[in-house]
C-alpha cells in the first residue's frame, strides 16, 4: 500500500507547498476528502480477497465524485490541450481516469489498522482550498498528503495532490506527459497512460 507514497516521495523533495490564508473547520472541501479517505479505508479492508478489479470497481465511483478528472487531465497536459482533437481529448480523459483508479486499487490493497487524520484548518488559495491530511500507519509511519480542491458545479473536487507537502502531482505528470506528446501525440499518450495502469496491475498481480 505504501509503494505509491514511497515512490512519489523519492521523486519529489522538500519543496514546501506555498502558504495561504487560513479558513476554519466546517469547510465543505473537507467532506470531499473525508469521503475519499473512507473509500480508501474500505478498499484496504476489502484487501486481496476483492482483487484489484474488485477494489477498482469499489473505488471508481468514489474517485469520480472526489476528483475533477477532466480538469486534471487538461492541467496535466497543459496549453497543448487546445490543439488536440475532441475525440483524442475524450480518449485522454478516459485513460487518465483508468490510470488514477488503477493506481489506487493497486496500492491500497491491505489493511492493518491504518487511519486518516484531517487537519481542521483549511487553507484558502484564491478560489481554491487546500485540505491537509495524514495517513497514520500503526507501525509508526505517518505520511502527509494535501489536496487542492476547486468548486465545480457547486461541488468541491480535488484538482491536485501534494505528497509530504511537496511539489504537486500535476507538475510531475505534466513533465512526464510533455515528452510523450511531443514525440507521439495524443494517441501515444493514451498508450502511455494505459501502460502505467497495466504496470500497476502487473506489479501486484492477483492482489
Amino acid at each position: 500500500m505504501r509503494h505509491l507514497f514511497i515512490a512519489m516521495v523519492a521523486l519529489l523533495g522538500p519543496v514546501a507547498a506555498p502558504a495561504g490564508a487560513s479558513a476554519q473547520a466546517a469547510d465543505p472541501a473537507q467532506a470531499t476528502v473525508k469521503a475519499l479517505d473512507d473509500g480508501l479505508i474500505a478498499i484496504m479492508k476489502a484487501g486481496k480477497a476483492a482483487g484489484t478489479k474488485g477494489r477498482a470497481a469499489t473505488i471508481g465511483p468514489v474517485i469520480d465524485r472526489a476528483y475533477d478528472l477532466p480538469l486534471m487531465t487538461r492541467l496535466s497536459i497543459g496549453s497543448v490541450w487546445t490543439t488536440i482533437k475532441p475525440a483524442d481529448q475524450a480518449a485522454l480523459t478516459a485513460a487518465f481516469r483508468r490510470m488514477t483508479i488503477g493506481q489506487y486499487a493497486t496500492n491500497f490493497n491491505d489493511f492493518s489498522g491504518q487511519s486518516f487524520t484531517i487537519d481542521p484548518k483549511v487553507e484558502v488559495r484564491g478560489g481554491d482550498r487546500l485540505v491537509r491530511t495524514t495517513l497514520n500507519d500503526p507501525k509508526g509511519e505517518k505520511v502527509a498528503i494535501s489536496y487542492r480542491l476547486r468548486n465545480s458545479g457547486g461541488a468541491w473536487k480535488i484538482i491536485d495532490v501534494f505528497y509530504r507537502n511537496s511539489i504537486s502531482q500535476l507538475a510531475i505528470r505534466r513533465s512526464d506527459f510533455a515528452g510523450v506528446l511531443q514525440s507521439g501525440g495524443a494517441k501515444a499518450l493514451v498508450a502511455h497512460l494505459d501502460a502505467l495502469s497495466s504496470k500497476s496491475e502487473s506489479a501486484k498481480a492477483g492482489g
